[in-house]
């Protein structure tokens, strides 16, 4: 078995770890190596820099929570992925605090919330499947530059937004115009999502 970085902070709480993951079958690590693996391809299918990083990080909540509580209810896969699921959308607030409203749709001018260790929130959760969805219906020339236009922080990000402009053949104001035009496009997607799902909730209690 290859070595694996200990993601609950001890040896044993990282054998409970592994026997959570196996659920009953003693896979010698297997399991744990497998789901990181699809953890990893997901966050590199999302563009992120350091994919084996946040995979890592995800593992280590999911340990950490089940240390903490003693169980968790969703079977490991799933809630491996729930906890991925925020832990890019937090990625995604990194890269620009500046653009609220795209990265945490459902806290418009708010600041930037300390990380999520229990992603339980129904709200957040409902604003992170529209934020993919709406990722996922744009083209992907317009996805790509989006998640490569937030890339990187500060001096990084700079840097990066220029070399993008070059590979495009466009000037640097273009490239903000059209990522400008792309991210209200994503955002007015996210608030028709939100809207129509708290309008489907409500028409679903009224049937009750």
């Amino acid at each position: 078995m290859k070595s694996t970085k200990d993601p609950a902070g001890s040896p044993e709480a990282f054998r409970r770890f592994l026997a959570w993951l196996d659920q009953g079958n003693d896979s010698r690590g297997e399991t744990y190596l497998e789901i990181r693996r699809r953890l990893v391809s997901y966050f590199a299918r999302k563009r992120c820099l350091a994919p084996d990083d946040l995979a890592d990080e995800t593992l280590t909540r999911a340990a950490r929570r089940l240390n903490e509580e003693g169980t968790i209810a969703d079977a490991p896969a799933r809630y491996c992925y729930i906890v991925a699921r925020f832990v890019f959308l937090e990625h995604l607030r990194r890269q620009d605090q500046r653009h609220v409203s795209l990265e945490d749709p459902g806290r418009p001018n708010a600041e930037p919330p300390a990380p999520l260790h229990r992603p339980t929130d129904g709200a957040r959760e409902r604003a992170l499947d529209c934020l993919e969805r709406c990722l996922d219906r744009l083209d992907a020339a317009d996805r790509g530059l989006i998640l490569d236009y937030y890339r990187g922080e500060r001096q990084v990000k700079i840097q990066r937004r220029r070399e993008l402009a070059v590979r495009l053949g466009v000037t640097p104001g273009a490239l903000s115009i059209r990522g400008c035009r792309i991210r209200n496009k994503l955002e007015a997607c996210v608030q028709g999502c939100l809207a129509g799902r708290v309008a489907f909730a409500r028409d679903l209690s009224h049937r009750e």
